[in-house]
């Protein structure tokens, strides 16, 4: 009989297995939350008086400080990290034989691939959501500038819709470097030196500008689309379309488009006969 593409029992299965690893290693929590949180409140309060607002931010009734336009980052930085933590388990499953066993199992090796997206995206967003409800309060008791944006809860499920696209392209972008390594020290350095600056071109950190290559750089990060779209559905949809903040249309399309194709390419990885994928 022909193996189903997709196996909706094993995708549960798998996903649950990872949610209650999670909830067994509450110190991911801390690091993938912890870490930006801190990042936010210090660079915030550091690079408050040296900011200068990008073009885009005069369409706004207020004057942005640096830790309202960080606040976007911090989300897709709290995602990244969540992404990360959820794929490099990937290699300590190869280690530890629990990949082996299902690779031999009569599971598809879609669902695989779905079983550690979802149970990436539903951290992520657990987790990214969590300070987008409590940041403007941390604002609020004086840690820095304060973040006028109004939340609405049509503007939080929108922006919680949109988290949900991102952590699934981070998660897949994640197992596709996870998957073909042997050790987590590799994976680290990996993040080192791709993904950590892969956020920072991503307009997260600072305003791109007519910054020379770093500006064409931004333009192509598939990242730059998913901060720039959540800081649109944060703020203000209506926001003029620049260079630095393109419109939604494009961020959304650029972001449904990375998804579709690193989900695609995470298939491919582990449906391709190698040394590390026998069946």
């Amino acid at each position: 009989m022909r193996e189903s593409p997709l196996q909706f029992n094993a995708v549960l299965a798998l996903t649950k297995r990872e949610l209650v690893r999670f909830l067994r290693q509450r110190t991911r929590v801390i690091g993938a939350v912890g870490q930006p949180v801190i990042f936010w409140i210090l660079f915030g309060a550091g690079l408050r008086s040296s900011f200068k607002a990008p073009s885009w931010a005069d369409g706004l009734p207020h004057t942005v400080s640096y830790q309202e336009y960080f606040l976007p980052g911090v989300a897709a930085l709290i995602v990244l990290f969540t992404a990360i933590f959820s794929t490099i388990s990937i290699i300590e499953d190869r280690r530890e034989g629990f990949l082996q066993g299902v690779l031999v199992a009569p599971v598809s090796r879609l669902s695989i691939v779905l079983s550690k997206l979802a149970a990436g995206t539903l951290l992520s967003i657990f987790q990214a959501s969590l300070f987008l409800l409590i940041g403007p309060l941390i604002a609020a008791i004086g840690l820095g500038a304060p973040v006028d944006v109004t939340w609405s809860v049509t503007r939080m499920l929108m922006a919680t819709v949109f988290l949900m696209l991102i952590a699934a392209e981070l998660t897949a972008l994640g197992f596709i470097i996870a998957w073909p390594m042997n050790s987590t020290q590799g994976y680290h350095a990996v993040m080192s030196i791709f993904l950590m600056p892969m956020w920072l071109v991503s307009g997260a950190f600072f305003p791109g500008g007519e910054s020379g290559w770093l500006y064409w750089l931004i333009r192509v990060n598939p990242l730059t689309y998913g901060v720039a779209g959540l800081r649109r559905l944060l703020y203000d949809q209506s926001l003029p379309v620049t260079a630095e903040l393109p419109s939604m249309l494009a961020c959304v399309s650029v972001t449904a488009l990375a998804t579709l194709t690193f989900t695609l390419l995470a298939a491919w990885l582990v449906s391709r006969q190698s040394v590390r994928n026998v069946t």
